[in-house]
């Protein structure tokens, strides 16, 4: 009899429900919302010349005055179970947005991030941006939901935008979901994952460090660059490993690196590596073979970027994928803004030191471990 595929099994622990608390982040802050305190400055902030631009896709809004504004604010204030809203505030913790937890399923650790409104003076901002990541950073981290969910209008363009930029997938369409404002709503679905999740904070965490704006705040490598979910180069098709790749990468990393043992005499450093620990701060990409992944990079993300390794699977000798995810690397560190690339092998590999070298990268210095020498090598970028 055959069996039957369940699918993987799960803890089925249920997340805990989001309370009020306090994120706290280099460009702004999320809080509870204070009617007292934020009521008049959102609604001016809100209710000026772009107040239905504003609103447009909201299934609320904009408010014929203050007073009714005033008690949609008490309202979404006040709530606790779903949705639970925070206030975007600026670096004097004035309210200059907000956003909410919503559509909450601690059960199947699912969850929403909706009802975003976004005033002129927090559009298009390192604040915009940050508010996202403390959020998506609580529901991955701190509640520890599998599924995080964003929805709009399938009108509503700069919103769909914004999703893919900020690293949700897009799943599809629900055509005619609800009705909005007496129209039909059609509404685009996306989603994040936990197992995504890694690539994803290393992707915020390096466009929001201040490093990458200049001395007038204009970003150097923008964000959409540094979530992008896949890539061709060579004949490969590429996209970024998620936690679920784990042994996988480790299977093809042994594959590719246990015959250099041979030659070395010790045990080769990325195949040893722990990968579940890398995904955390490198960009790991994989390209999927028969039964196997057929290739993989690991690479810093920096401003001088490193390649820390690269292996095609055995099996797939030939095709020259070696040269082309060197080249998939190169690609990488230009849209990074890089003028050079680094990598390093052990000493006694000689022919895949010449094997850089034909490919245009250069020796810079042999480093001394205790069990190994290291020769690193460079190329510049044009």
């Amino acid at each position: 009899m055959t069996a039957i595929d369940l699918g993987p099994v799960v803890d089925p622990t249920p997340a805990p429900r989001p309370s009020h608390l306090i994120l706290e982040g280099r460009y702004c802050r999320l809080r509870p919302l204070d009617p007292a305190r934020d009521t008049d400055r959102l609604y001016e902030l809100s209710h000026g010349p772009e107040r239905d631009r504003i609103w447009a896709y909201l299934l609320t809004g904009p408010y014929p005055d203050k007073a009714d504004f005033a008690a949609h604010v008490a309202k979404i204030a006040a709530g606790t179970t779903d949705p639970v809203y925070w206030a975007v505030a600026d670096a004097e913790d004035r309210a200059i947005g907000w956003l909410s937890l919503m559509r909450i399923d601690p059960a199947n650790r699912v969850i929403e991030v909706g009802s975003i409104l976004y005033t002129p003076v927090l559009q298009r901002t390192a604040a915009a941006t940050e508010a996202q990541y403390l959020l998506a950073r609580h529901v991955f981290e701190t509640l520890g939901y599998r599924r995080y969910e964003w929805k709009c209008n399938d009108l509503n363009a700069p919103s769909k935008r914004a999703a893919e930029r900020f690293g949700f997938s897009f799943e599809g369409l629900f055509r005619q979901h609800v009705i909005a404002k007496g129209r039909n709503r059609d509404t685009a679905w996306f989603s994040m994952l936990d197992i995504e999740w890694p690539q994803r904070k290393l992707a915020f965490e390096f466009w929001l460090d201040p490093s990458n704006f200049d001395a007038s705040g204009r970003q150097k490598v923008p964000l959409g660059v540094l979530t992008q979910p896949a890539a061709a180069e060579g004949g490969l098709a590429l996209r970024r490993a998620t936690l679920a790749d784990i042994a996988a990468i480790q299977a093809l990393k042994t594959a590719a690196y246990l015959p250099n043992e041979a030659t070395i005499g010790v045990a080769s450093l990325p195949r040893v590596a722990d990968y579940a620990a890398l995904i955390s701060n490198h960009e790991i990409w994989v390209a999927d073979g028969a039964g196997h992944l057929a290739a993989c990079a690991v690479f810093e993300p920096a401003r001088e970027p490193v390649i820390y390794s690269i292996a095609v699977h055995p099996a797939e000798q030939g095709k020259r994928y070696g040269d082309a995810i060197l080249a998939f690397c190169e690609t990488r560190a230009r849209a990074l803004g890089a003028g050079i690339v680094k990598l390093y092998t052990h000493a006694k590999l000689t022919e895949r030191i010449d094997w850089y070298g034909r490919r245009g990268f250069v020796r810079t210095h042999v480093e001394t471990l205790p069990d190994r020498q290291v020769q690193h090598m460079a190329k510049t970028l044009r």
